[in-house]
């Protein structure tokens, strides 16, 4: 397994796009639009996705602004296979949130767990982002 990602929920896609390239001196690495479900999913780090863990920033077009409480998103990790991981979490005493299966407006692979205080781990099959 490694680290991937984290997702944050940005008001205002360009200015968070300008800071953390301008500021923070990453590369746009990828973006992608879901207009069926109203959002922006943009990828942002400092090396390619296949070697570095990155930044996703996901803008919810009809949302201007967040709580700092609902900002944060996940903390992706990638798996061989996500549904072996969500039993592998059961049996261990944890709780899936969503089942392994292709994400909504998408091809991924993906599945939800949650750790002790409530933060979403994002399990991403291997092969199977789109």
């Amino acid at each position: 397994m490694r680290l991937l990602h984290t997702m944050i929920r940005v008001g205002n896609l360009d200015r968070s796009i300008g800071f953390y390239t301008d500021v923070l001196g990453m590369k746009l690495l990828r973006r992608k639009d879901y207009p069926e479900g109203r959002f922006t999913n943009v990828f942002v780090g400092y090396g390619d996705e296949r070697e570095h863990a990155v930044l996703e920033l996901t803008h919810n077009w009809d949302t201007t602004q967040y709580d700092l409480g609902t900002g944060y998103g996940h903390v992706a990790v990638e798996v061989d296979d996500a549904a072996q991981a969500c039993n592998r979490v059961r049996e261990r005493g944890g709780k899936v949130t969503r089942e392994a299966g292709p994400m909504k407006h998408g091809t991924t692979v993906i599945a939800f767990v949650e750790d002790p205080d409530g933060y979403k781990i994002e399990f991403i099959q291997r092969g199977s982002m789109g």
